[in-house]
Formats: structure tokens, sequence, C-alpha cells
């Protein structure tokens, strides 16, 4: 059984799943952004997450990358979480995360243009 594929906006996600996306980047975002074309035809940028139940693409440019982790107090001035904050989180979740192996090749059009809010 294949997990289902969702688009989301990165202000739609709950506490849990940031925090768990934060461990998985600790050095940021914008590096880690991929090209996609959405519904309407125009390419967009996200950044690619997988859980157990899903695959992710959480919306968002390099520009707002950026200002994500600069407007985080999770993560240092160099943009690099904190060890307090990954220490925090890493307590909370008993699983090891790990980067997300997404090929975009294998998801169909109807994936990359499913959004759950």
């Amino acid at each position: 059984m294949s997990k289902p594929r969702v688009i989301k906006n990165y202000d739609k996600l709950d506490d849990e799943l940031l925090e768990q996306i934060k461990l998985n980047y600790p050095n940021g975002f914008d590096r880690n952004l991929i090209r996609f074309t959405d519904v309407n035809g125009r390419m967009a940028s996200a950044l690619p997450f997988e859980t157990e139940e899903k695959y992710y693409l959480i919306r968002m440019t390099k520009t707002e990358a950026l200002l994500i982790i600069e407007e985080d107090d999770d993560y240092d001035d160099d943009g690099v979480l904190t060890d307090e904050a990954r220490e925090g989180y890493e307590d909370k979740f008993d699983d090891d995360i790990e980067e997300a192996d997404i090929d975009l090749d294998e998801l169909s059009e109807e994936d990359l243009n499913r959004d759950e809010d």
C-alpha cells in the first residue's frame, strides 16, 4: 500500500509535524527545496518530508524558507537548529527521523495537486 501524498502550506502544519521537520532539517530548508508543476501549470517549490503515514510537499519559496528559519527561535543566527531545541524534540519522538526520499517521478499529477487542510 502506498502512502498518501499531500501538499500543504508551512503555516497550516501542526506543531508535532513542524517539530519533526525541524529535526529532519536542522540546517534549514532552503537547500532542500524541490520544484514541481502545480495544478495551474506553474512552477512551484516545496520541502519534501516523509512520515510513517504520508509523503508531504510543504509549499515554500527559497525566500520564505530563509525567512521562516530567521524568525524561528529554535534556530540560531547561523540558521542551525539549537542543541536545546533538538534535544527537546528528540525526547518527544521515539523513532529515528530520516531524510525524506521522495521520487517526484513516482508522484502522479493528482498527488502533486492535492491539498489537505
